[in-house]
């Protein structure tokens, strides 16, 4: 019995299958912590030409999806899986996020995804079928697939046991509402570059306030509107207040960077 069941609808099977065969998700497909089924809309077509989209009404470019085989798809697997939330991915809503994966992750068991193709869908599938639409950013691409992918790994890191060590994911970019700290591995030096000293010291509670240092300072030159909405804790926010300070006086990045790799 898995911990989530997905299923794709798409134009385009092979693109999510292999994706779903690898890495994290493929593991967790063969530990039985996730199902995924991946469905053509043309093997729901009723013509002997298989046709899944047509011209939009009206006129205008491109072709639409039409209604029926999508309708068809998600009536086939809500008769197995009638909790499924069914969910179109369209460049036209709020755009994805960590929230939004935790929320899905913990606010069912299973995600019916409508990949989206050509100029859209028929209307009717968005008004009397989806219960969510969701966008992975303001710009186009040639289909939904891989913004299907997307919501589908980002929603599985945050079921229990798919990622293996589940600390990592907590650890996370946006998880806690703040980006992640730089991280640094073997060589200790390459190329006249050197690993910050402090990470070597073996002093735990240094390390662990200079890495949330870093990820503070990371989230307030890269995304400061994340931290309007971050759990700070106080001493969060008197580094954030050290950070504001360091930089009003014009210290850049760079320099900030080489006296913490000194030690200061």
């Amino acid at each position: 019995m898995s911990l989530f069941d997905w299923d794709v609808l798409t134009l385009f099977p092979e693109v999510i299958r292999v994706y779903a065969e690898t890495g994290i998700i493929g593991r967790a497909r063969a530990d039985q912590k996730i199902t995924v089924r991946v469905h053509s809309l043309r093997d729901y077509t009723r013509d002997r030409h298989r046709t899944a989209d047509d011209y939009p009404y009206g006129g205008g470019e491109g072709m639409v999806l039409k209604p029926e085989p999508i309708f068809r798809a998600v009536d086939a697997i809500r008769g197995t899986r009638p909790e499924t939330r069914v969910v179109l991915l369209s460049p036209q809503v709020r755009v994805f996020d960590q929230a939004m994966a935790e929320r899905l992750a913990a606010g069912t068991k299973a995600v019916t995804l409508i990949c989206g193709s050509y100029e859209g869908v028929d209307e009717r599938v968005v008004a009397h079928l989806v219960d969510e639409e969701i966008s992975i950013g303001d710009y186009v691409i040639s289909g939904g697939e891989l913004a299907a992918l997307v919501v589908l790994d980002a929603v599985s890191r945050n079921l229990p046991g798919v990622v293996g060590d589940e600390r990592s994911v907590a650890s996370d970019s946006f998880s806690g509402g703040i980006l992640k700290h730089p991280q640094y591995t073997r060589p200790e030096e390459y190329r006249g570059m050197k690993v910050p000293k402090i990470l070597l010291s073996g002093h735990h509670a240094r390390i662990k306030r200079y890495q949330r240092y870093c990820a503070l300072e990371k989230t307030f030159c890269n995304r400061p509107d994340l931290l309007e909405d971050a759990g700070l804790s106080n001493e969060d926010r008197e580094m954030l207040l050290q950070i504001r300070k360091r930089y009003e006086a014009g210290l850049e990045r760079e320099a900030c960077d080489e006296e913490r790799k000194n030690g200061t």
